[in-house]
């Protein structure tokens, strides 16, 4: 059984930073492309960074130069560095792997407010 287990997020001021991980357990994860998404009060889920099988990053607009994708596949980890965090990036988070079509983690909340 597929499972994608999230680290606990947490709550920060306006420019804090925070550090998101996942745990794949599932033995075809060096063949993923993994993903984080993000869900705020009353938006559709957005995609915020994806990182592709051999290590190629690419995030959305809003978080270019504050946020950093990674994955160590002996590990079967894949982590979400978020610096200068603002407010606009609160909401759930969610690890993904293998697409939309693929498989969730449960979720975790981050909270930027003053």
């Amino acid at each position: 059984q597929v499972r994608l287990v999230e680290s606990a997020g947490g709550s920060v001021q306006p420019g804090g930073s925070l550090s998101l991980s996942c745990v794949a357990h599932v033995g075809t994860f060096s063949l993923w492309t993994m993903g984080w998404y993000r869900q705020a009060p009353g938006k559709q889920r957005e995609q915020v960074a994806v990182i592709t099988n051999i290590g190629v990053p690419s995030y959305t607009d809003s978080v270019k130069g504050r946020f950093t994708i990674s994955r160590d596949n002996a590990r079967k980890t894949v982590t979400l560095q978020m610096n200068n965090l603002q407010p606009e990036d609160t909401g759930v988070y969610y690890c993904n792997g293998n697409g939309a079509a693929g498989y969730w983690g449960q979720g975790t909340q981050v909270t930027v407010s003053s």
